[in-house]
């Protein structure tokens, strides 16, 4: 059969819509990611069957057909424009760790200070995967079942070329922001941040754990500025009413062949005898 008897029977091949301030990828060839915990999930996905299968979402990434990506515990979510008006509507879930899971998780990274340095700095620690796994968890998906992938597309491929190009632009989010991949796992980095730091505070250190612990301020506010003893207040020491006059500088100002000092001398005294008012 002729290339045109084909074409005629199925009609043209569908081109997507263009799309106007899309989601486009940096990468304009080569490899997509570009560090090592989006390598990491790239290789991942290759290991589990999906690589291959990612590049039909290149071509879609590049030109910016995605509309919008969001990532939260245990989902991505995107919009993708196809050859229809109406934008595909993609979702990749995974499953989430649980509270308990992720007290232990943390609990283990803040013991170890490198870690949590690394982490309060923005970096993610290159050996992090082996936290999780000494827990029983897997920080990237292990098995293609892990994951949830849906698309509103008609196509029956799995991942279609819009699954295909949200998992493009989501390993080049991964490069922008690692914690993405924690927040993915259900844990958002400001929480994860206040919840190490929480941890690392959570006592005295070891050396000081016999000292008894003061109370804590928020138990203390009803009597913060309230005097904690009686205290006498202190007694003015007693000056000559005329001190002031005799610390004067040199005063050349004469009346009546007086001087000046000598003449409010007698004020002064005066004065001074009344008392404080």
């Amino acid at each position: 059969m002729s290339n045109w008897t084909v074409n005629n029977w199925f009609g043209p091949p569908s081109r997507p819509r263009a799309v106007e301030g899309g989601l486009k990828a940096r990468s304009t060839r080569g490899a997509i990611a570009q560090s090592w915990w989006s390598e990491r999930f790239i290789e991942v996905l290759e290991g589990i069957g999906l690589g291959n299968r990612l590049q039909r979402g290149r071509t879609y990434a590049r030109a910016g057909q995605v509309i919008s990506m969001e990532v939260s515990p245990g989902s991505v979510t995107a919009r993708v424009q196809g050859s229809r008006t109406q934008p595909y509507r993609v979702r990749i879930g995974i499953t989430a760790f649980g509270k308990s899971q992720w007290a232990q998780a943390e609990h283990a990274l803040a013991g170890n200070a490198w870690y949590t340095a690394m982490l309060l700095s923005g970096e993610m620690p290159e050996d992090i995967e082996d936290v999780f796994a000494r827990l029983g968890l897997s920080l990237f998906p292990s098995t293609a079942d892990e994951l949830s992938l849906d698309c509103s597309c008609p196509d029956t491929a799995v991942p279609c070329k819009h699954l295909a190009a949200t998992f493009y632009l989501l390993a080049e989010s991964f490069d922008d922001d690692p914690f993405a991949i924690l927040a993915w796992r259900g844990r958002e980095r400001a929480d994860l941040l206040a919840n190490l730091q929480a941890a690392r505070c959570a006592g005295p250190p070891a050396a000081d754990r016999g000292e008894r612990p003061g109370r804590p301020l928020a138990d203390c506010l009803e009597s913060y500025f309230a005097p904690q003893a009686q205290t006498r207040a202190p007694t003015p020491p007693v000056t000559s009413a005329t001190a002031l006059l005799d610390q004067l500088p040199p005063v050349t100002l004469t009346v009546a062949g007086q001087p000046l000092t000598e003449l409010l001398r007698p004020a002064y005294l005066a004065l001074g005898a009344l008392g404080p008012s």
